[in-house]
Formats: structure tokens, sequence, C-alpha cells
């Protein structure tokens, strides 16, 4: 499988430029960070109440037989881990909401962000990957927050405080115990870089199941039709398998650092009983200061051993962050904020002097530099030109179709006109203004636009139909009647609140198509652009649709591209398209009188009918 540039991308340990990006999201919870560091402070600092009451109850109340001097030291041994209790709980709910606070500012902006990125940047990136980036990249950050930079600088400050009175109790015994810290550090450095590798295969594994699985699901009904559910499934355990692979392997990474680590502490404290028992019977130290000492140094290497645990949850997020950063410096898709002033003054909705759509030598070709596998060989190759000079002009009123074989171009001059691409050479204009001076969403509330592959969103019928058009639930409904949709509509058990599956599942191809056609009426649009608009219902709704088509077309500028030759004869213009360029163009009876292409296909695709009726019968 074809791995993708960001799946290998590995941050440093510590970036400071992604640190400060992150700050920004964490800086409108600043009170959550400090309320949650005063409390790891505190809980540091309780850590030492144990071993200092250990050593006065030891040294001194016992030998004095002072039962009020150790009840006393229970008291507030007890008093010492309520407080510790309380501290953790508080700080795990202010770390834990701050977490979840980041995650959701940061999950709310790479969507944002998504909705508003160039088709193309979707052309090369799998959707599996961008869901990763939402979720589990985002996750890593939350665990960050949660469990990582707050509470490393908790166990700093526990490791710090510790060390210090270890060092003022009796260097010497500091000294013991501390021998074994560079064992600790040899052994958490080798783990630290044997569990980043792995975490970076996994975050490559996780993204590489997402892509595979959201493929499959969506092409679930070809897998099934050319029965390829054994390949599919070989495929899916393949990509699983390398999933489960490397998080065994940082299992193991794991299954041997603890125990390794627990073995050096365990070194620690016979290094300390071996260094204390002769200074012990020589009465330069006392029993209780050792005893102090063994709960000291058990205290002051957990926090050691977690850090470098945290220290990888540092190495994911910022490795998470990168990905995340990079997808939100995506160049968006271009857009100004300077509008044609024919047009800005009426939008949304239909100019007065309706909008004419001009086409000037306009040349074009998809940027495949990205596809290795797709990139010619010579760089210096030329490109294959999608489009090749293409001029024409589109009224008010009028209707032009666009013909063509498949990959004539004819969906490529529709993707110009909304400006999903633009053109590498010459000019496209609406009303005399070149479309890149004007704002994309002013130009898209011109456009009503049905596509012959239908998109409906999971959610009621109104809500498709009305999108982001403020309509009420009456202009909704007449929408759908002037196309026949109303029909449709009342046969469903909700009406216009029944609820649709998602792309619009519960519904059949036609009747998705007619709900396509009520929504681009609802919006009024200035400019109809129509993608064989009537290819999935039958004859009689056809005929309706034609219908309310020629009121809708009344005053408006109208583009259609047709497969069914027979459906624009009675077009204003037809543009006759071959490889990219305009061969012919004329009405239906000038390209006949030709004999040229269009001729040639019309009277195909009228051969191709009639033997087909003939077959019926």
């Amino acid at each position: 499988m074809a791995t993708h540039p960001e799946d290998d991308a590995t941050a440093p340990v510590y970036d400071r430029r992604l640190a400060r990006r992150l700050a920004a999201y964490a800086r409108p919870y600043g009170w959550l960070v400090a309320g949650a560091v005063t409390l790891l402070l505190v809980e540091g600092l309780l850590q030492l109440v144990g071993p200092l009451l250990t050593r006065e109850v030891i040294d001194v109340a016992i030998p004095a037989r002072d039962t009020a001097t150790v009840m006393r030291s229970t008291l507030l041994f007890a008093l010492s881990l309520a407080g510790s209790f309380v501290a953790q709980y508080g700080e795990t709910l202010l770390t834990a909401h701050l977490g979840q606070n980041v995650m959701h500012d940061l999950r709310a902006a790479v969507f944002a962000k998504l909705q508003r990125l160039p088709i193309p940047f979707f052309d090369r990136a799998p959707v599996g990957r961008l869901v990763t980036r939402v979720t589990s990249d985002v996750e890593a950050l939350n665990e960050m927050f949660t469990a990582g930079v707050v509470a490393g600088l908790g166990d700093v400050f526990t490791l710090l405080a510790i060390g210090a009175l270890m060092l003022i109790a009796d260097w010497r015994l500091a000294m013991a115990a501390f021998a074994v810290i560079p064992f600790v550090y040899l052994v958490s450095h080798f783990f630290r870089r044997r569990v980043r590798v792995a975490y970076r295969e996994i975050r490559t594994a996780i993204a590489r199941i997402n892509a595979l699985l959201q493929e499959r699901v969506t092409g679930i009904r070809v897998v099934q039709l050319f029965g390829r559910e054994r390949a599919e499934t070989e495929a899916f355990d393949a990509a699983n398998r390398a999933h489960f692979d490397v998080q065994r392997r940082s299992i193991r990474y794991y299954a041997v650092y603890y125990p390794v680590v627990e073995l050096l502490t365990t070194i620690a404290l016979a290094a300390l009983i071996v260094a204390g028992a002769g200074r012990v019977g020589a009465g330069t130290l006392t029993v209780g200061t050792v005893a102090a000492f063994l709960q000291l140094v058990r205290r002051f290497f957990q926090p050691l051993q977690d850090l470098a645990d945290k220290f990888n949850t540092l190495q994911q997020a910022m490795a998470a962050s990168e990905r995340i950063f990079t997808l939100l410096d995506e160049p968006e898709a271009a857009s100004t904020s300077a509008a044609s002033p024919a047009v800005a003054t009426h939008l949304p909705g239909r100019p007065a002097a309706g909008v004419t759509v001009t086409f000037e030598d306009v040349w074009f070709h998809y940027d495949r530099s990205h596809d290795e596998a797709q990139a010619p060989a010579d760089s210096a190759a030329p490109p294959e030109w999608v489009l090749r000079g293409v001029s024409f002009t589109a009224r008010p009123g009028q209707t032009l179709a666009l013909v063509g074989h498949t990959g004539a171009g004819k969906t490529t001059i529709v993707n110009l006109l909304l400006r999903f691409y633009d053109p590498q050479r010459g000019r496209i204009l609406v009303n005399g203004a070149d479309v890149r001076t004007m704002p994309v969403h002013e130009l898209r509330a011109l456009i009503g636009y049905v596509q012959q592959d239908i998109f409906l969103f999971a959610g009621d019928v109104a809500s498709n139909i009305r999108l982001a058009n403020a309509l009420s639930d009456e202009q909704v409904e007449a929408a759908a009647a002037r196309v026949g949709a109303d029909r449709i509509v009342r046969r469903l058990p909700g009406g216009y609140a029944h609820r649709l599956g998602e792309r619009g599942t519960a519904v059949s191809v036609g009747e998705r198509q007619l709900l396509s056609f009520a929504r681009a009426i609802a919006a009024d649009p200035a400019v109809l652009v129509l993608d064989e608009a009537t290819s999935a219902v039958d004859s009689e709704v056809e005929s309706e649709i034609q219908r309310a088509l020629t009121e809708l077309m009344e005053g408006r500028t109208t583009i259609a591209i047709a497969h069914r030759l027979s459906t624009i004869v009675h077009a204003d213009e037809i543009l006759v398209l071959h490889h990219g360029e305009v061969r012919e163009r004329g009405t239906h009876a000038e390209l006949m009188a030709m004999r040229g292409l269009y001729e040639r296909l019309y009277r195909l695709q009228a051969g191709t009918v009639a033997r087909a009726l003939d077959t019926a019968v």
C-alpha cells in the first residue's frame, strides 16, 4: 500500500513553534492550567509529610514513649493522605476539562478548515486519513494535556522537592540512592527511542485502516456486486495485522521497561540499606532517617518512571500536532472580499438584469504532480490539457447545452464556473467581472446546480431541500410542488419531517434526483446548471420536470450537460466538445445540417434507441 508523506512525519520531541501554537488553544483556559499546577504542587509537598513524620516517630516519639506525639503524627499523616486525595481528584478534574476543551476547539477548527479547503486538496487526500486527523491525532493532544505536560510539571516538582529533602536530611544516603539514576536514564532513553518508532507506526497503521475502511464501506455495492468480499477481507486483515503487530511491539517495550525500572528501584533501596546499616550501628545515623529515606526513594523513583511515559505522550502530541497544523496551514479555496457591482447588491437570488456567463479562451489541466504513479517521468513534459481554448457566452433567458463523449471536458467547464478549480489560461466572466475577483460564496449563490450523482445529507427532507437558504416551510413545499417532488414526500411516513439515511438511502435514485431539483429551485438561482438532470426519472416525471423547467428558465441563464441529445434539441446553442476543444456550435438544426460530429452522435443514439425498442417488441 502506498504511503502518504504525512504518515511518516515525525516532529522533534519538543518543537517551540508547535508548542506556541498549542498554547494558544490552552490560553483561554489558563485558569484550569493554573489550578491544576497549584494542586500538583500541593500534592508534591504532601508527599514529604509521611517520611518526615516517620522519622520523628521512630527517632523521637517511640524512644521517649511519647504517645501524644505518635497520635498527633498519625492524625497529621491521615490529614496529608486526605489532602493528597483531594489534590489528585481536583487535578484530574481540571486537566480533564482542559484537555476536553482544547480537543473540542481543535476539532472545530479542523472541521471548519476542511469546509474551506479547495476541491484539489480532496482529490489527493484520502478521506480516512482526514478522519484520523480529526479523531486519533486530536485525541493524542487531549492525552498530552490530561496526562502529559501538566502532570509532568507536577512530577518534576515532586522530584526536586524529594531530592532536596534527601540531600538536606543526609547527603551521603542521598548519593547512594542516586547511584542508579544513570541506569534509569539509559533504560528510559532506550525505551523512548523504541516506543517513539512504534507509536509513529501505530498512527500510520490507524490512518491506513481508516482510509481502507471508509473506501470499502462507501463502495460496498461494488464490492458485493463483483464478489470481492474475500479479497477485501484479506486486504483489511493485512492492514489490521500490521496495526496489531506494532501495538504488540509497543506492549512488549512497556512489559520490559516497567519491571526494569522497578528492579533498579529495588537496587537503590538495597544500596540505601547497605550504606546506612554500618552508620546506624556506629551511632552516626538514626533508624528513623533510614526509614524516611526508604519511603522517599520509593516516591522519588515513581515520578521518574512516569516521566519516561509522559515523554512519549509529549512526543506523540508533537507528531500529532505537526500533522494537524500542516492541515490547518493548507491554502484555502481562493476567495476575495471584492465583488462585482453587478451581482453583489442582489445576492442571494436573481440579479434584476440577469446573469451573462462568458468563457474567454479557457485552458485547463488537472495538476497531478502529487500523484507519483501518474506523474510523467520527464518533469518538463507538457501538461495534459482537459480544456483547450474554450470560448462561449451563455445569456439570460437562453439555454446553452454541452455535449460530447466521456472525458471531453463538459463537467470540467461546470467545475471551473463554480470555482472548484481555476483555469491556467483565459478568463471566466460573470456579467463582465472575472470570477476570481468575486467572493466564492456570492458566485455560488448565483448558481443552482443539479448533479447527476445526487448527494443528500442524513437529515429530514425539508432540511435537504432548504440547505443554507432561510426558507419557510411553505416555500420548501412550494419548491417541491413545482417539480412534482411533493408526491414523493407525501408517501414518506413523516412527510417533510421524514429523516433520510446517509446519502439519502431511504429513497430511490430517481426520487433523490427530484429532491435535488427541488433544492436547486428553492434557491431561486440566476444560473441553472443541469448535469443530465432527468437521467434517473421515468418519462412521466421527466415530462413534469420539463414543464417546470420551461417556467424556471424564463429570465435565467441555463447551462445543460447532455448525455441524451434528445433532451437538448430545443437549446438556443449547443457546443460539441471533442478532446477539450469546441469543434462545433449552433442550434440542433444547424448542427444536423453540418453533418459532422453532432449529427453522427445524434444518429448513433437514435439508432441505439430504435434497436432497443425493436428488441423489446
